[in-house]
């Protein structure tokens, strides 16, 4: 039985880089789309010799704004491939795409070509919200082009929403809640507006709400999540029954996947490597990607960080068997824990919501215990 491979594809073009956006893309660049496509070409030939082992079941088109290249370019990258990769025949194959970029032609031609789940970029259902943030689209596009996306047959359709906007509250951000769930979307995302100092809008350091108002509207959102039958999978993830994203949901797994594109990670063989967010250095083939090995990275402690993000949690006997490390340090310090921010499941420890909401101090404290009894 072949090992399962993912494929992440990072496509840096976008039409205006958003205020917050601290990923790496470009808002000046569409005119050599098909120079990126030329280069992505050739990084997927060369890299396809050592996957013969591997059976590819995820293909992520993230950025950047995917849905910019067009129908025709999707395909094109799509068929080669499956020309040059073993395939499974479920592949999850999904692409990120804003309002704005998604058109007739991206729709119907990128599904014809296999893609079968979309990540919808809204973030808000108010326009003064969006305009805030440096979102270009309205509203009344999102819906237009979410109700485009069934037309053309898209059945598994994911949105981001995000939260603690400059001015928002809890009023309003209900608002957008019921107006995304209204889509009828089979996954959100939710994520907090964390202000980067080098981005324009932080720099611009508008005034978001307090931490308890943010807490309160995190909260908020994983209770109307969960009474619209939403599983809480993930800290800002949420989708119904079978719906989750299998390709993000290998990185909490530690499972391998490979990136491509400037900017992209992978972790592949024992490696995990980075390619330099330089797009003219990687359109020329001279972008070295920057990598560790497994004698660098301490996968233990990292399978502590990610298990805890999710709602299956830390599983102290596959912690034990995979690792060969004793698991009771970290089994001890959890149990401490008041009972409203974790819950424990035979040899699992998993968090609440409210415990998510604190998880970053919980994993220190689970990574500290573990360091201490070493």
């Amino acid at each position: 039985m072949k090992n399962k491979l993912g494929l992440y594809i990072h496509v840096p073009f976008c039409a205006a880089k958003c205020a917050y956006c601290d990923f790496y893309s470009l808002g000046d660049r569409l005119e050599q789309r098909d120079a990126y496509v030329h280069r992505l070409l050739a990084d997927l030939q060369r890299q396809a010799l050592q996957c013969r082992q591997y059976v590819v079941d995820t293909i992520y088109f993230g950025g950047g704004t995917p849905s910019l290249l067009g129908g025709k370019r999707i395909a094109h990258i799509l068929d080669a491939i499956r020309s040059q990769y073993p395939i499974a025949p479920d592949v999850e194959i999904t692409v990120e795409a804003n309002p704005d970029s998604m058109t007739e032609e991206f729709l119907t031609t990128s599904h014809a070509a296999g893609v079968n789940r979309l990540s919808m970029g809204i973030q808000s259902a108010h326009d003064d919200e969006l305009k805030a943030i440096g979102r270009i689209h309205t509203f009344s596009q999102a819906q237009a082009a979410f109700a485009a996306a069934r037309k053309a047959g898209f059945e598994n359709i994911s949105v981001d929403l995000m939260y603690a906007l400059p001015g928002q509250t809890m009023d309003r951000l209900e608002q957008s809640i019921d107006a995304l769930l209204a889509l009828q979307p089979e996954h959100l995302s939710c994520y907090g507006l964390t202000l980067e100092q080098h981005t324009p809008l932080g720099r611009k350091n508008p005034r978001l709400p307090d931490e308890d108002t943010q807490a309160d509207m995190y909260l908020m959102l994983c209770q109307r999540m969960d009474d619209a039958g939403f599983l809480h999978y993930e800290i800002s993830n949420f989708a119904k029954q079978g719906f989750h994203s299998r390709h993000n949901s290998r990185y909490w797994e530690q499972s391998s996947y490979l990136g491509f594109g400037p900017g992209a990670h992978g972790d592949f063989a024992g490696i995990r490597y980075e390619i330099p967010r330089d797009f003219t250095a990687w359109l020329a083939g001279i972008a070295k990607p920057q990598g560790e090995d497994n004698e660098a990275i301490d996968r233990a402690a990292e399978y502590i960080m990610l298990s805890l993000r999710t709602a299956h949690g830390f599983d102290a006997q596959y912690f034990e068997q995979t690792f060969s490390q004793d698991s009771k340090p970290v089994a001890q310090a959890l149990a401490a824990l008041p009972e409203q921010y974790i819950r424990q499941t035979d040899s699992r420890w998993h968090l609440t919501d409210a415990g998510f909401l604190i998880s970053n101090a919980i994993i220190v404290a689970a990574l500290d215990a573990m360091e201490t009894a070493k």
